[in-house]
């Protein structure tokens, strides 16, 4: 049986800024902007988070949520020199990690360095290191699979320590909320309301083919996890093939001007996720979803790599506009990912995350 931990910092790039710079301790805080620009929120402060801004969130809405937060320009430098400290406690214990982005990462501590058998107290060591080294501190999820320990580091933020263990699994599952299951958004979560499937425990009742047939692929892992039975194994230094940002719509969009405002969306938040990695990529590809689920891709490569926002924007769009041309009908989900990624960078990449 594996022993999994799954490490989540907490509220990562604010942190990180209100340790260097104590003048933004105990104040609303946001990484992103600036407030009147049309950037998102790379992360947000807990003093921040209680006016209601989270990650991902339009800068120019964030300022109309606190008007008195600060804004502070995000220094991925220092980001990546922190988690690549974090890393090195990691490997005190293990070299079975698999990093998520700079600020998590999952541990397989089946067989830990140190012989001390105990996931728990590797765990209580990790936070205990980050917290006495690095002033920062982390939430820890510990399980015997990666679902459910990713899960568990998000249920006593911040600074928390949850551990779900075998015996307590199937019932944990059974009653988790359907949003909280992997892949499951908000357009999902609420077809899956709309069925009376609210928890684990409804979507239990249902047959693997029936929950295939409802959801897709997606069925067949609600079927398995929701017993507790989650094989994927934690992949080190696994490599970084694109990076991806896409939105499924509350509403079917109908018109082409309105795709391209959500396009801008997408593109803002990818651009930004290949910033902060240090990334640029000479394939741009378009995925459309239709009403009527149909999915099609549309790919462009660049003669040379990029990470420019109106750049990747333009041939999304173009791309986009392209297609409508000849298929004018409803949009439910839009995304853009880059590929083809720069090979020196990509290889500098792989070393700093986490």
């Amino acid at each position: 049986m594996r022993k999994i931990i799954h490490i989540d910092m907490d509220a990562f790039y604010a942190s990180v800024e209100q340790r260097d710079f104590p003048e933004y301790r105990g104040i609303p805080l946001v990484v992103g902007g600036p407030p009147n620009s049309r950037g998102v929120v790379a992360t947000a402060s807990y003093e921040a988070r209680k006016y209601g801004i989270h990650s991902a969130m339009p800068c120019s809405q964030a300022a109309r949520l606190c008007p008195h937060a600060l804004f502070v320009p995000p220094r991925f430098d220092a980001y990546k020199a922190v988690s690549a400290k974090i890393r090195e406690i990691f490997r005190r214990y293990t070299d079975m990690i698999e990093p998520l982005s700079l600020d998590e990462a999952y541990l397989d501590v089946t067989t830990d360095k140190q012989a001390i058998g105990s996931a728990m107290e590797i765990a209580r060591r990790i936070k205990a290191a980050i917290r006495t080294e690095l002033s920062l501190t982390a939430s820890a999820g510990v399980s015997v699979n990666k679902f459910v320990a990713k899960i568990a580091s998000d249920m006593q933020k911040p600074d928390g320590l949850t551990f779900i263990g075998p015996s307590r699994i199937e019932r944990f599952m059974e009653k988790l909320p359907v949003e909280k299951f992997f892949g499951v958004g908000k357009v999902t979560a609420a077809k899956m309301k709309q069925m009376q499937l609210f928890t684990g425990a409804d979507l239990k009742r249902l047959s693997e083919g029936e929950l295939v047939r409802l959801f897709g692929k997606s069925g067949r892992f609600y079927y398995h996890i929701v017993r507790g039975v989650d094989d994927r194994p934690v992949q080190p230094d696994r490599e970084l093939k694109s990076i991806a940002v896409e939105d499924t719509f509350g509403e079917d969009l109908h018109r082409v001007t309105t795709m391209k405002e959500e396009l801008e969306k997408i593109a803002a938040k990818l651009v930004g996720r290949m910033q902060s990695r240090k990334l640029k990529g000479r394939t741009i590809t378009l995925k459309i979803r239709f009403a009527d689920f149909r999915l099609i891709t549309r790919s462009h490569s660049l003669p040379y790599y990029t990470d420019a926002t109106e750049e990747i924007l333009s041939i999304a769009r173009n791309s986009l506009q392209s297609v409508m041309a000849s298929e004018p009908v409803p949009v439910r989900l839009l995304g853009i990912s880059v590929s083809n990624f720069d090979c020196v960078n990509l290889a500098s990449n792989q070393l700093s995350l986490f």
